[in-house]
């Protein structure tokens, strides 16, 4: 499922208040991170994680290599942090409806 714009600004407003609770260092992404980061998915759904100066891929490719291996969306890369989102298998946040 793609998130939609509207639900992509719904998440960010909430991640807005969010303290980064992962931080992708000079290690980048190693199995350690994606196991960080799928365990707090798994917990609070939607992740703020900050990217280091000493990491030196590219942002947006951090996101999107962190949300393939955690089955993870993107909700926005903004400057050095990214937003993720995974829904709960008790999801705990109602994404606005997507019009059809």
């Amino acid at each position: 499922m793609e998130l939609t714009g509207k639900q992509k600004r719904f998440l960010r407003g909430l991640g807005h208040g969010l303290k980064p609770i992962i931080t992708v260092g000079k290690n980048e992404v190693n199995a350690a991170l994606v196991q960080q980061t799928d365990e707090a998915l798994s917990t609070h759904e939607l992740v703020k994680i900050k990217i280091l100066e000493s990491c030196l891929l590219d942002r947006h490719g951090v996101a999107d290599e962190l949300a393939a291996t955690c089955g993870a969306q993107v909700a926005q890369v903004l400057g050095r942090t990214i937003l993720l989102y995974r829904p709960a298998t008790e999801p705990k946040l109602e994404l606005p409806k997507s019009k059809k």
